[in-house]
């Protein structure tokens, strides 16, 4: 550091400043003062009092000051002794910087006068800086071939002092290769150089270290050091150099991205900077620098993308290794790619069609398809299959082409659409394959007749049934599809009850269901048989036929029709007898009725609706016989009246009734008696009457028993001619209904006989009638046979001319009787004809 510099006395400075103060006030109408920098506050300048000729104490009466502008005052006036001193430290490097001269001028204003007086105090320099370095520390590389005289910068150095106070020169501490010389430029900063002053050896003396100090002019002088670190480099007079000028590697095609392939070496004679080896490609196509990466620092080449055999098997690549200054050299790298299974077979399939018809005979080609790999050697040996399951094979071709032909007939009801999978299979290790979906629709022939789910089919149809309604759907199917699928019903031509059947039923030809044309009555129509054809719409086209009974069910719509006692058609009223003397329980008589519905709807009951005096008479419930519920009392009257209702048991039920009036008597006089009592008459028939009554019963009698021997006899006739008759229940299956009179039916005919006489005024015809056996359940069942019951006989007995009166006379016996009943033969014929009774 450079030392302190001497200040001058502060008397010496005063003596210094009023003599140049007298003299410049003498010289110049400017009053002008010189002081040093760095002055203490109050420090004198000049006795501004004596300069203006002015007293001391003027210069406070008379109001004088300093003006100046935009400037921070830097001086004021000391009006006890009428001088000029300084208002603060100046430091003239903040004042005026590098300047040569620093200079501050303002003015003096006596206010009084009104008069300025300008003054100027330059301010001159002392040395108070020392010169700085802006490095304090600083490394110069120089090359071992440097030439002697070359020069280096070095770091600047400032001093703000001026004159010879500032920067004057530069010591460099004492060696034998370097020295210092100083640069400046005009109105700049100065800076040293370093110069060579010979040849340097880095391998005889690597590093300098050296000692620069700069120097100022001031007294004392000031000073400031820095420390410089020469290094000498080594000169770059090496090449590198490869160890082998060609590489040579063999590597899979399925190596990994990033795996190494090999590495180049070269090495370099020199050192440091010299020595440090980078390498890189050159002469490469882009493509190759997208799969290959060179380490720039150890130079191994890697791989940065796949390799692909198939793409390319032979790589070449330049490789240049070179040193920091630039010496370089070069070498090839020979990369060889070895082929590996990696690439499945593919399958083409160039021609053919996706459509068969399912008429098509084995043998026909159905696609062409290609088999290829892109591998080499048994990679790319490919060998094809297919599912021995699908009735189709593979014929081989030319080129590894092959044909995908039939070898059986194809039904597309079974199987309408086949995806054939072809294998292609290599024979690499491991071996790859691939699969490919040939997708065939097998086209429709219309070899499929329509079918129906049932061989047959039972419609069961209520009676009553309105016209127009559907009352059944018939549905066939057809396997084959479109047009072949497309079913048409119909109905067979037929002829039923002399009508066409189409009158009777239709059925719709698209949906099949079967249409009633008619209301069908069960009385008249129990069944139908129809045949349903259904036929597609295929070329030529198939059909089926299905058999459908059509079954046409009862329905409770016939009441009952009461056979007995039959009403008479003159109005008269028909008369039962029971005798006084009968037990309860006496069979008075039967109301017998049928129904010409079926099953429950026939099915009757009977029932006592009405009875003159309740509680005498029963009706029984299934069986309609009346009879008696207590015994006879003579206060009884002759004359009971009864209506009997019969009820089938339909939904809703449907009845029936009748009314019976029974005669209470003991003997056939008294029964004449009474009965001509019952009904009064004139005075002058009384006799002929009675006489008539009388003569009819013993016709009657002998007629009735001449008639049971006859019958007898020819019943034993018919019985030694015909075969064996089996009975079941109370009736012979070989003997026709309308002749339902057995062998022991007769016998228990003649054991039970009891004469039921009627005899009808004013009747011709009598008859007696044989029931048809239809209802026997009701009129003589399988108990009444076993018990014998009443048979009733239709025959024509006799004739009577005349209009005698109607009168009707029963002999009941107490347990078993027949009923014999005379009626007009008109009514005879007419329920005969109704039910079916007396065909044979």
């Amino acid at each position: 550091m450079a030392a302190l510099q001497r200040r001058p006395r502060r008397s010496e400075q005063l003596s210094l400043l009023t003599l140049l103060g007298t003299l410049w006030g003498a010289a110049a109408a400017q009053i002008q003062y010189s002081i040093p920098e760095e002055l203490e506050k109050g420090s004198f300048v000049g006795n501004i009092a004596k300069d203006l000729g002015l007293e001391p104490r003027e210069l406070a009466e008379g109001g004088v000051r300093i003006v100046s502008r935009g400037r921070t005052q830097l001086f004021s006036l000391n009006p006890r002794s009428g001088s000029l001193v300084t208002a603060g430290r100046i430091d003239r490097e903040d004042l005026c910087a590098q300047s040569p001269r620093c200079l501050v001028s303002f003015n003096i204003l006596v206010e009084d006068k009104l008069n300025l007086y300008p003054v100027e105090v330059e301010i001159m320099d002392i040395n108070d800086n020392t010169p700085r370095f802006l490095k304090e520390e600083l490394e110069v590389k120089i090359l071992e071939n440097t030439a002697p005289s070359s020069r280096f910068p070095l770091m600047e150095v400032y001093d703000p002092d001026v004159g010879k106070n500032s920067l004057q020169g530069f010591k460099l501490s004492s060696n034998s290769h370097f020295s210092v010389d100083m640069q400046s430029e005009a109105h700049g900063p100065k800076y040293p150089e370093l110069v060579l002053e010979g040849t340097l050896d880095r391998e005889g003396e690597a590093v300098y270290h050296l000692v620069l100090t700069a120097m100022d002019g001031g007294d004392p002088v000031r000073s400031s050091v820095a420390r410089i670190l020469v290094t000498v480099l080594d000169v770059n007079d090496n090449a590198p150099v490869f160890t082998q000028p060609v590489y040579r590697v063999s590597v899979p095609e399925n190596l990994p991205v990033g795996t190494p392939v090999l590495a180049v070496n070269a090495t370099d004679q020199d050192e440091g900077f010299h020595g440090e080896v980078t390498y890189s490609f050159v002469k490469i196509t882009e493509k190759i620098s997208q799969i290959f990466c060179l380490n720039a620092l150890t130079g191994e080449i890697s791989t940065s993308a796949n390799l692909d055999y198939e793409d390319s098997s032979f790589y070449e690549l330049g490789v240049e290794a070179r040193d920091r200054p630039g010496l370089r050299d070069r070498a090839k790298v020979l990369i060889t790619i070895l082929d590996v299974n990696d690439n499945v077979p593919e399958v083409v399939v160039t021609s053919g069609s996706r459509t068969i018809a399912e008429s098509a005979p084995p043998g026909t080609i159905i696609a062409l398809f290609q088999v290829f790999d892109r591998d080499s050697g048994l990679n790319g040996l490919v060998t094809c299959s297919i599912p021995r399951s699908l009735p189709f094979e593979l014929e081989k071709s030319v080129d590894n082409y092959y044909r995908l032909v039939t070898n059986a007939a194809l039904d597309r009801e079974e199987v309408s659409l086949y995806n054939v999978t072809v294998t292609a299979t290599d024979k690499g290790t491991p071996s790859l394959s691939t699969e490919t979906i040939i997708s065939l629709n097998v086209a429709d022939t219309n070899d499929n007749p329509p079918t129906f789910p049932h061989s047959s089919y039972s419609v069961y149809v209520l009676e009553n049934n309105p016209r127009g309604a559907s009352i059944f759907s018939v549905n066939a199917l057809d396997p084959d599809v479109d047009q072949n699928a497309r079913v048409a019903y119909s109905l067979a031509e037929d002829t039923l009850q002399g009508a066409p059947l189409s009158s009777y039923v239709s059925i719709n030809s698209d949906t099949g269901i079967l249409y009633a044309l008619r209301s069908f009555d069960y009385e008249q129509l129990r069944d139908l048989q129809l045949w349903v054809t259904a036929s597609d719409s295929g070329d030529p086209p198939l059909s089926s036929n299905v058999s459908l009974s059509l079954f046409v069910l009862d329905q409770n719509d016939n009441a009952p029709e009461i056979l007995y006692p039959a009403l008479p058609t003159d109005g008269s009223t028909g008369v039962e007898l029971a005798p006084r003397s009968a037990e309860p329980g006496y069979l008075v008589t039967k109301v017998v009725a049928v129904d010409k519905d079926s099953g429950q709807n026939a099915w009757l009951s009977y029932r006592l609706l009405k009875a003159s005096e309740p509680g005498l008479f029963t009706v029984g419930l299934h069986t309609g016989e009346v009879r008696t519920a207590r015994a006879l009392l003579d206060r009884d009257a002759l004359k009971q009246s009864l209506v009997v209702a019969v009820q089938d048991h339909g939904q809703p039920p449907l009845s029936a009734t009748v009314t019976l009036t029974v005669a209470v008597a003991d003997s056939i006089p008294e029964i004449l008696a009474d009965l001509g009592s019952l009904e009064p008459s004139d005075g002058s028939h009384n006799s002929d009457l009675t006489l008539y009554l009388v003569v009819a019963v013993a016709v009657v009698s002998c007629v009735f028993l001449a008639f049971v021997i006859v019958l007898l006899a020819l019943k034993l006739r018919r019985w030694h001619k015909s075969r064996p008759l089996q009975t079941s229940g109370g009736g012979l299956t070989s003997v026709p209904g309308s002749h339902f009179v057995g062998v022991d039916g007769v016998r228990a005919f003649l054991q039970t006989y009891s004469h039921e006489v009627s005899l009808t005024a004013d009747s011709r015809k009598s008859h007696l009638i044989f029931p048809q056996p239809n209802y026997a359940d009701t009129l003589i069942n399988s108990e009444s046979c076993e018990k014998n019951e009443p048979l009733l006989i239709t025959q024509d007995l006799l004739e009577t001319k005349g209009d005698p009166k109607q009168l009707q006379v029963s002999l009941f016996p107490q347990k078993r009787k027949s009923h014999l009943i005379f009626l007009q033969p008109n009514y005879a014929d007419t329920l005969i004809s109704q039910h079916g009774l007396g065909e044979e």
